[in-house]
């Protein structure tokens, strides 16, 4: 899924290797051994295969304004699940665990994503501001417990 370049387009644009998947996957693992949340894998319920992965994360990012201290939303999904509606889906349902934990989450989303930008405004997710990310433009996104 990493690899695709369909998937990173809009996530920094350059496929990832092997090594930099396995430093994801330790990562995550990280997130949920000290902070006590972090990333699920998204499986299809009729096959059990692997369609994406989503969740909340502490990447403690350099952006201008800061993100503050609110756990950040993300998502990926393969190039064969988009638009299926599974992002919205599982988001919804890390919300719903999120909202039991949180007081608000945050997410960030390259302008030129549309799709990404719609499953947030489904979910609840207000655009905060726009911002750079290592030299890019992004758009930051915010969403209070329900």
């Amino acid at each position: 899924m990493w690899a695709d370049p369909k998937v990173v387009r809009h996530i920094g644009g350059k496929p990832f290797d092997e090594q930099q998947v396995w430093s994801k996957i330790l990562a995550y693992a990280g997130h949920w051994a000290l902070n006590g949340y972090g990333l699920w894998a998204v499986e299809e319920r009729e096959t059990g295969r692997l369609v994406g992965e989503l969740g909340f994360a502490d990447f403690r990012r350099k952006i201008k304004p800061t993100l503050g201290s609110a756990p950040e939303a993300g998502w990926v999904f393969a190039s064969a699940a988009h638009g299926k509606g599974y992002a919205t889906e599982a988001l919804k349902a890390a919300l719903r665990w999120a909202d039991r934990r949180f007081r608000r989450t945050v997410c960030i989303i390259d302008p030129g994503n549309a799709a990404s930008a719609r499953v947030a405004e489904k979910c609840g997710f207000k655009m905060l501001r726009r911002a750079k990310y290592r030299g890019e433009p992004t758009v930051v996104y915010s969403r209070p417990r329900a």
